[in-house]
């Protein structure tokens, strides 16, 4: 087996690998580009070819695993992402709402806060689904 035999094979353990570091498909999608000329090579193809089929093989798996579940990256909003800001999911108690708003104490500070659309006035715990600007947009706790 030549140089470009092993070339691509040994691309493709490299690539595997890079997968595993980085934790998308894309670069496993490549892989199987490097794969498939591999098994090109094996059936005597040239090099042109061989190029040819791992462009094809991994531009062909690329779009389709960017049609897929797996290849769309959904990530909720920042306003919502407990992920950054830390505030969602806390509790706080309101004392009295005027006209769906209120102000009340949270973390030493006084803070505006929101009632969510459809959320009673008569908790008194709420919990904290979002934040706009300075504004804490809640929801009654069932701790209630």
């Amino acid at each position: 087996m030549a140089l470009t035999g092993w070339f691509w094979w040994i691309g493709a353990g490299v690539l595997i690998v890079l997968e595993l570091m980085s934790g998308t498909f894309y670069l496993l999608m490549i892989a199987l580009g490097f794969i498939a000329a591999a098994l090109a090579r094996l059936a005597g193809a040239q090099l042109p070819v061989q190029i040819a089929v791992a462009a094809l093989v991994a531009l062909v798996a690329v779009a389709l695993l960017r049609r897929s579940r797996f290849g769309r990256n959904k990530r909720p909003e920042a306003a919502h992402n407990p992920d950054v800001n830390l505030d969602i999911g806390a509790t706080l108690t309101v004392p009295e709402w005027h006209e769906r708003r209120a102000r009340t104490q949270y973390r030493g500070a006084a803070w505006d806060v929101e009632l969510a659309p459809g959320e009673p006035e008569d908790a008194r715990v709420y919990r904290v689904t979002a934040l706009r600007g300075s504004c804490l947009v809640v929801v009654a706790s069932p701790d209630r």
